[in-house]
C-alpha cells in the first residue's frame, strides 16, 4: 500500500468515526479499532501488537474529539460536574490500571473481547433498550467503585465510556438528555488516563513503527481528529434529518462486521507469520 494512501485513509476513517459519533451519540472506538487494525496489518505492522496499537492510537485519537464534546455539552448545562468529580477518580484509575492489563495479553484475546463487546453493544442498539430508573446517585465511593469498572473496559475496547456511563446514569433517574452530556465529561479522563496508559506501556517496546510513541501511532492520530471534529458537527445535523433508529440497526450490524474483519486478519496475520520464541522478558 503506498505511504500516501495509507495516510489518505487516516482522514477518511477521521470523517466516517466524526460523522458516526455526531450521528448516533458514540464513540469512535467500535469503528477506529478495527479499521486500524486492518490499515496497520496491511502496512505490515508487528503482527503482535496490532491490536494494542490500534487501541492506543484510538484513545489518543478519542482526546481532542471529546474536550469538544464535553465544551457542546456543557454550554447546554448538560453535565453534572459533581458527579463527573466523584466519578473520575475511580475512572483515572480502572483506565489506566487496564492499559497495563491490555498491553502484558496476547493480541488474540484483545480481539475476541473487544468483538464480543461490540456484538452487545450492536445488540443493545438495535433493540435500543434503556434501564428502567429505579433508584438515586450513589455516594462517592460508589460512584468511585463504578468508575473503576467502566474505565477498566474503557480502556481494554478503546471507547469513550458512553456505552457504559449513560446507562448507568439513566438507571439513577438522571435525565437522558445531562446523562449524555455527563458521558461525555466522564470521556476525557477515560481518554486521557487511556493514551497515557498505552504510551507508557509501549515506550520500551522494540520493532515499533516509525513515528510511533509508546502504542500510540501518532500521524494516524492527528489525522483522524482534524477529519472527526469538521465530520462530527455535521453528523450531529443530519441527526435531526435522517431516520436515525433505522439507520443505528444498520451502523449496529456494521460494528459486528467490522469485529469479525478485525479477528479475520488477525488470525490471517497471525498464520502468515507465526511469533518467533521470545528473546526477552519484555512484552513477549
Amino acid at each position: 500500500m503506498p505511504d500516501i494512501l495509507f495516510f489518505i485513509s487516516f482522514f477518511l476513517l477521521g470523517a466516517v468515526t466524526g460523522l458516526c459519533a455526531g450521528l448516533f451519540g458514540i464513540g469512535g472506538g467500535g469503528i477506529m479499532v478495527p479499521m486500524l487494525t486492518l490499515l496497520f496489518a496491511a502496512h505490515q505492522f508487528p503482527d503482535t501488537h496490532l491490536v494494542h496499537l490500534a487501541l492506543g492510537t484510538s484513545m489518543a485519537a478519542i482526546v481532542p474529539t471529546a474536550l469538544a464534546s464535553v465544551g457542546a455539552h456543557h454550554r447546554h448545562r448538560a453535565v453534572l460536574w459533581p458527579v463527573v468529580l466523584k466519578i473520575a477518580p475511580g475512572i483515572i484509575l480502572g483506565t489506566f490500571a487496564a492499559t497495563f492489563v491490555a498491553s502484558y495479553l496476547p493480541a488474540e484475546p484483545l480481539a475476541i473481547f473487544f468483538s464480543c463487546f461490540m456484538a452487545c453493544v450492536a445488540l443493545q442498539m438495535i433493540l435500543d433498550r434503556r434501564p428502567a430508573p429505579t433508584r438515586q446517585l450513589p455516594a462517592a465511593p460508589t460512584l468511585a467503585g463504578v468508575g473503576v469498572g467502566i474505565g477498566g473496559v474503557s480502556a481494554l475496547v478503546a471507547i469513550g465510556g458512553g456505552t457504559l456511563t449513560v446507562p448507568f446514569l439513566t438507571w439513577c433517574n438522571v435525565r437522558l438528555p445531562v446523562a449524555i452530556g455527563t458521558s461525555a465529561a466522564v470521556g476525557v479522563p477515560i481518554a486521557v488516563a487511556g493514551a497515557a496508559g498505552y504510551l507508557i506501556n509501549g515506550w520500551t517496546v522494540a520493532g515499533l513503527p516509525d513515528f510511533t510513541l509508546g502504542f500510540i501511532y501518532w500521524p494516524a492520530v492527528v489525522a483522524m481528529s482534524l477529519m472527526s471534529f469538521i465530520t462530527a458537527p455535521l453528523g450531529a445535523k443530519l441527526a435531526h434529518r435522517l431516520p436515525v433508529s433505522q439507520l443505528k440497526k444498520a451502523f449496529a450490524a456494521l460494528l459486528i462486521v467490522l469485529s469479525l474483519q478485525m479477528l479475520y486478519t488477525l488470525t490471517t496475520a497471525t498464520a502468515a507469520n507465526p511469533p518467533a520464541k521470545c528473546q526477552s522478558q519484555n512484552h513477549c
